[in-house]
This record gives structure tokens, sequence and C-alpha cells, in this order.
């Protein structure tokens, strides 16, 4: 066992921790990348956001060319090498990214070591390689970016590969002629399009009343219009109350009004959310505290109560997403270095990646609804877009929340084609402090989506130039 040493300590290798790594050797901290995965780039890179990604493209290109029949070009069907897909998902996609990050880590002088990290105390971790071999790093300061797992109930841990999370669904051993999706969240409706693209019977199964529980109905509603044609069945207001394994594939107990109890799938995927990474690295050794949902506790600059040890992403809080891990990353890097660096960002945006997108930033109608806040909501209709009837997509909305006194742009919705493309121009204007009349009067370019934000802007002071609404 060797004693290595470091200034900097970053454990975990995902969207939080490569960033972290690579601010704080810029700061011209010394720094050490532990990550136990075969590659760097964590969860996101590997086993979620980016793979996930790839397969939602393939899955686009398939249904544009079944509709775009409707328009006088006409496909054959599909030839769906998956042997093929999965080599350019895994080493096309994946594996060129997470190779830039190596590159990345040594253009920095970052220390990168694949292993499994463990606290022995506040100042000194174990490392624990594939092999069998162990080292001890001591360090000065840590960051923790350990991440989050899929959350798998255990009366679904049934020990059959048929029966998946998120990771399982995203290695595409087969196209399974039925899938059950329990959980009508973001994960699920993103691979059951993907899994329904590709040929499979797809049900989604959820819990509450509606689809992307917490969202806007008004941006869920294009969403579930169009899933309603391409899924073979959604099923809400209803639990999957146990799965078991026979020979005819999985069968899951449905409990539901008008939904038939006993169903067999080809495979399951379990999406029922993510639990932050808190166990098996020894944290308990190191004095850091957890709150009440198992999240360590951190302050705006993302120290710990342990004032050398910081924790950034999804394993310090919700929301449970890459980029504002990233920007964690920044702050926690430049707070280790002396600077006077906190987090104090207001707009986090959020981006469900089905078809069509939706996404949003800040303050949504039903929150203020919640909070008693009195605001003035303005929704632009994308039938009425140049660009989204050309692109044959109408179905899309802009919806904009504004305070009413002072004109400020509190948050944005949106649903349709590209929507995560778009929210980054109403995150800056919520980040800013932005007045509905600075994106009425910036020109966009026409045709473009991105003139529904300015549209939407306009309805504040009266008419949009291509809507109209009666005059009360």
């Amino acid at each position: 066992m060797a004693d290595l040493k470091t200034q900097v300590l970053v454990l975990g290798g995902g969207p939080g921790g490569y960033p972290a790594a690579f601010e704080a050797a810029d700061h011209g901290l010394q720094v050490t990348l532990v990550d136990e995965g075969a590659q760097p780039g964590g969860v996101c890179l590997n086993r979620g956001c980016i793979p996930s990604k790839a397969l939602l493209h393939i899955a686009k290109l398939i249904n544009e060319t079944r509709e775009s029949a409707e328009h006088g070009l006409s496909f054959g069907a599909p030839k769906i090498d998956l042997a093929k897909l999965r080599e350019w998902k895994n080493t096309g996609v994946v594996g060129k990214l997470t190779g830039g990050v190596r590159t990345l880590a040594q253009m920095r002088g970052v220390n990168l070591i694949g292993a499994r990290g463990t606290f022995l105390d506040a100042n000194t971790i174990e490392l624990k390689y594939p092999d069998g071999k162990t080292d001890k790093l001591t360090f000065e300061k840590a960051i923790i970016a350990t991440g989050s797992s899929p959350a798998v109930p255990p009366i679904f841990q049934l020990g059959d590969p048929r029966v998946m999370d998120s990771t399982g669904a995203l290695e595409l051993a087969d196209i399974p002629g039925s899938l059950l999706v329990v959980g009508g969240g973001y994960i699920g409706l993103e691979m059951g399009t993907v899994y329904a693209a590709l040929g499979s019977k797809v049900t989604v199964v959820e819990l509450t009343a509606g689809l992307l529980p917490g969202a806007d109905r008004d941006l869920v509603r294009p969403l579930q219009k169009r899933l309603e044609k391409q899924l073979t069945a959604i099923h809400l207001n209803t639990k999957v109350e146990a799965l078991k394994v026979t020979k005819a594939g999985i069968e899951a107990t449905l409990v539901g009004e008008g939904v038939t109890p006993k169903q067999t799938f080809d495979r399951v995927l379990i999406s029922i959310g993510r639990r932050p990474n808190n166990k098996g690295f020894g944290l308990e050794n190191t004095g850091v505290q957890l709150d009440e949902k198992g999240f360590i506790k951190v302050d705006r600059q993302r120290r710990t109560n342990v004032p050398h040890i910081l924790a950034i992403g999804d394993v310090a809080g919700e929301p449970m997403l890459a980029h504002k891990a990233t920007r964690e990353a920044k702050v926690a890097a430049e707070v280790l270095a002396g600077g006077p660096a906190e987090f104090d960002n207001i707009a986090i945006p959020a981006v469900v990646f089905t078809d069509p997108e939706i996404a949003w930033v800040g303050l949504m109608e039903h929150e203020a609804a919640a909070q008693n806040r009195e605001v003035k909501v303005v929704k632009f209709n994308w039938g009425a877009s140049g660009r989204a009837i050309s692109l044959a997509r109408p179905d899309g909305l802009t919806k904009m929340i504004v305070d009413p006194k002072t004109e400020r742009i509190l948050g944005v919705g949106i649903v349709g084609v590209g929507a995560g493309e778009m929210i980054a121009e109403a995150a800056l204007a919520v980040e800013t402090a932005a007045v509905a009349r600075d994106l009425a009067e910036t020109i966009h370019a026409h045709p473009t989506l991105g003139e529904t934000l300015m549209e939407a802007a306009e309805s504040v002071y009266g008419q949009a130039t291509h809507s109209y609404r009666p005059k009360r």
C-alpha cells in the first residue's frame, strides 16, 4: 500500500466531479480525481444523459421517416442493426466524449485515478483498484461528487435482467416485443419513446393523475397527445402492486380503474426516481452531515459542516441535474482557491428530451398559484409560427410568466421541437432579471422557433404580430 498525497481530492468523475477538478487545477491547485468507473464522465456521460440522447436522436429519425409520408415523401420500413447501433452509442458517442475528458485531465495536470474511494477519516481516503490492490491518499481539501443512482424498491428487485433500471434499458440488449414502463417521469418517457420507435409495444403506468408530475400541465398536454398515438397504453392513477417472473415473461399486477389487473411483458423498466449516493464510501467517517432526504448538507459555498470538505451535484441536493452540478463545480473550486464565490443562481432550467421536448426555467404558473403570487401569464401557440408550420410541427407552445408590476420575466415554459435549445435564452432572461420588453424588442431571426419567445413577450404589452386575442 502506497501513501499518496494531494492538495485537493475530488471524489466522483461525473458532470460535477470532473469540471470541479479541472477548475481547481486551472486555479493552480494540485488535484486528484478519483472515480471507480471504467471511463470518466459518471452516470451522465456513460449511462445517462448522453447515451439516452443518442438513442432519442435515432427514435426521432425513425418517427420522422414514418410521418414524412403525409407530406409526399415515403421511405421503406427501417432496418435496425442493433449491434451497430449499440457500437455507435458506446464507442462513437460515449467513448469519444469520455476519451476527451481523459485527455483534458492530462492536459491540465489532474491526476485521474480509476479506483473505488472510501473515506477512512476527514483527511484520508482508501483507494481500491479493480485488481484488488489498495492505496491510501491523504488530502487537504475535498469535493464530494458521488452523484445518484436509480431508485428500485425491494418489491421490484427480482434478480431477473428483464426487470431493468435506466442503466439496463440503455444497454439495449434487445428490442422486446412488449415493455412496461413503471413511472411516467422524464426517464420513463424518454426511454419509452426510444423503445416504441424501435418497435416495442410500450405501456406506461403512472401512480399520479398526470405524466411528468410537477411539470406545467399546459406543457405536458401536447406531449401526452402525441404519446397516446405512439405508445400502446398510458395508465394514470395506477399502481404496479407486484411483479412476478414467469416463463412467458414478467407478470405485472396493476391496480387502477379500467386497467386489466394481470398483464405480462417481455421487459419492465423501473423509472420512479433517483436517490443520492451517500452510502458505501465511508462518508460516516468524515463527520459530514446528511439532511432528512439523505442529501449532504451544504451552504451557499457548497461547504459541508466539515469546512474543508465540500459537496456538489446530485448528492448535495435537488434539483438532480447535470448542469446544476457543473455550475456548483465552478463555485466549489473557486471557494477552495480562496475566491469569494457562492452558488446564487436563481435560474436552473429543466429539459425533458421527448418529442416534443419540454423545457422550463424559473417560476411556473402552478407554483405561483401555490404561493398566492400575482402574475401575468401569456402564451404563444406554435400554430402561428411560420417555422413550426414549415417543420410540420405546430404542436408547440411558449408560455411566459411575468410580474404584473415590474414586467420582470419570472419564468418561461416551452413545449415543442428544440425546446431544450431554446430555453437558454429564457434562462438568461430570468437570471438577469430581464423585463418582457427586453425580449419583445430584441430582433429575432425569421423564420425561427426562437421568435415565439419574442412574440410571447410582445403579448405582455398587447397583441403579438402573429396572434390575436379579442379584447374583453
